[in-house]
């Protein structure tokens, strides 16, 4: 009788396992559509500014970028 009740906690917690990594990985997708979605409204934003314009911005990230990289 003790095994079985050790065999149900053990498919118990294996099934809240299971449901703890769907829940990660939709969350994780969810993020991952989001942080798309954010990139490809910034290129477009990019793409709309007038030539001179998108080439100050840009440069300006890239040396806030390089900038980070030596802290």
């Amino acid at each position: 009788m003790a095994r079985r009740g050790r065999r149900v906690l053990t498919v118990i917690a294996l099934a809240a396992l299971v449901a703890a990594a769907v829940a990660v990985g939709r969350e994780a997708q969810r993020r991952k559509q989001l942080a798309d979605e954010t990139a490809s409204d910034i290129r477009s934003q990019l793409d709309d500014l007038d030539p001179a314009t998108r080439a100050m911005v840009r440069a300006e990230l890239a040396s806030d970028v390089v900038g980070r990289g030596r802290n």
